[in-house]
């Protein structure tokens, strides 16, 4: 694959395939984008939503950077961590069509095991997004994990989340990280990538896909 080095040659990569945040749509679980709006993106009926100018994607891409050095300072003894830059596009070396842009690459040092590093930020607003973040991750962000190791191969990887809150006009955060291991999510990676290959068997012959609705 050609270096990718724009924000356009970025656009247009993913328009080859199948990125980690567009996976949970295959199988009804975006909250955003359902399966069909997806294929009608893939198949170029319509064009994906520019959300860069959102203030919350904006504060996301900001605080990227400070979160995985923080991440990088409390896991020290545990990881190490490098970045590819913003394009750190990887693909699945037999299906080239899945592919994923990492926040980050881990070492565990006690194993030499390569990982990787999700990051997440979200301002909880309302009960329903502090229910979807107890204690556990919400199924979208598990999804996308799901699909980076399918991208990969790699053993593990790590969620680092920062979720904010205003409480009586002062910002509070709270950073956690989640670590999915391969081996003990093999099941639900064999079902996604299923999902996966028929979704991108239906851009290929033009076909659309019957609507999946999300459970409610």
């Amino acid at each position: 694959m050609a270096e990718i080095k724009t924000h356009a040659e970025w656009l247009q990569a993913r328009m080859r395939g199948i990125g980690a945040s567009e996976a949970s749509a295959i199988v009804g679980q975006n909250p955003y984008m359902s399966n069909v709006d997806l294929w009608r993106i893939k198949v170029g009926q319509r064009q994906a939503a520019d959300i860069s100018n959102k203030a919350c994607v904006a504060y996301g891409h900001a605080a990227e950077g400070p979160i995985r050095e923080l991440f990088a300072l409390d896991y020290a003894d545990t990881y190490s961590v490098a970045y590819g830059g913003e394009f750190d596009m990887i693909h699945n070396p037999e299906r080239p069509w899945l592919f994923a842009t990492l926040d980050g690459r881990l070492v565990e040092l006690s194993t030499g095991c390569p990982g990787i590093l999700e990051i997440k930020t979200t301002e909880i607003l309302r009960s329903m997004q502090r229910e979807k973040w107890r204690d556990k991750i919400p199924d979208n962000y598990y999804i996308q994990i799901l699909h980076q190791l399918l991208a990969t191969g790699w053993d593990f990887a790590v969620l680092h989340a920062q979720l904010k809150r205003i409480w009586d006009g002062e910002i509070r955060t709270e950073r956690r990280s989640y670590r999915i291991n391969r081996e003990d999510v093999q099941d639900d990676l064999d079902y996604l990538l299923e999902q996966e290959i028929a979704f991108w068997r239906t851009v290929q012959k033009g076909r659309e896909s019957p609507l999946l609705l999300p459970e409610i």
